[in-house]
């Protein structure tokens, strides 16, 4: 808290002393973003989910997208250096492609099937949240990004490279959808074949995950994000929350698959040595200088 508010008191001057001030404040702060964060919200997620928190507190939209935000914090700070007009344009673009596609979802139930919100994720317009890009776009950055580090030298062949992020994206959402259908927070009322979520949910994803992955590749540049990941050890932890909060809220709940799911890509972070010790609040200043 004493870093943030130094930081709001000394305002930097311009965009590069803004990102590294970001940098020190997201590196210091790892083991707090990354694991605290993630294991506090998954409690407190199974807690509204069972009816053991008063209603004020019980799924309550402010915590959840403060907490979401924190999450996300070490992936913007990462990627932001390496955003130019093309990519801000291309993220823009995502954005509103993300509302667009939710809300036909929603009216239609093209792509994904028949569902409705069960929880207000924050503000709700048109019966879709305002801040869905906070929750959608993440999904394909992170997934771009940790297979840029796994595939080395192969992410340079487009098929490879796009076929493995899309992938990737839907691996994660055999993560996601199973854990957020068993808290309530959207639902089909059609049921499905796993875990409560139809296939019809997966083939939609395909659709999704291929555009967004597209834009991706198209409006950033990747030499500038390897660049970027080789000095910014922590762009990967908002992957490193997503694994602790929905492969914990999983195996609460006994969906095995996504729960082992979940420590597969875990294992995929291990290997690319930014899931380590290092995120450890003692090894902090060691780690400060990698």
């Amino acid at each position: 808290m004493s870093t943030l508010l130094a930081l709001v008191q000394n305002r930097p001057d311009d965009r590069q002393a803004w990102e590294a001030a970001m940098d020190q404040l997201v590196r210091q702060h790892r083991f707090t973003i990354a694991v605290v964060f993630p294991v506090v919200g998954a409690v407190l997620l199974l807690a509204s989910a069972e009816g053991l928190l008063p209603e004020p507190l019980a799924f309550n939209p402010m915590l959840v997208l403060m907490g979401v935000l924190v999450m996300r914090s070490p992936l913007v700070v990462g990627v932001s250096p390496v955003v130019d007009r093309k990519a801000f344009a291309g993220v823009a673009g995502l954005a509103a492609y993300a509302y667009g596609i939710e809300y036909v979802g929603i009216e239609t139930g093209f792509p994904y099937g028949e569902f409705f919100y069960g929880v207000d994720l924050g503000p709700m317009v048109g019966g879709v949240p305002l801040a869905l890009p906070v929750f959608f776009l993440p999904l394909v950055f992170n997934a771009y990004l940790l297979c840029l580090l796994l595939l080395g030298s192969t992410a340079e062949r487009t098929a490879v490279r796009l076929l493995t992020v899309i992938a990737l994206v839907l691996t994660m959402d055999v993560v996601l959808d199973p854990g957020a259908v068993a808290l309530g927070f959207w639902r089909y009322p059609g049921g499905g074949a796993f875990y409560g979520v139809p296939l019809s949910n997966y083939a939609g994803w395909v659709l999704s995950a291929t555009v967004a992955v597209g834009v991706v590749d198209l409006t950033f540049d990747r030499t500038a994000l390897r660049a970027r990941l080789e000095s910014c050890e922590f762009a990967l932890d908002d992957m490193v929350s997503f694994v602790l909060l929905w492969g914990g809220i999983n195996l609460f709940y006994g969906n095995v698959v996504p729960a082992v799911v979940a420590a597969g890509i875990g294992m995929g972070l291990l290997r690319t040595d930014r899931f380590d010790a290092s995120m450890l609040p003692w090894r902090g200043e060691q780690s400060a200088g990698r």
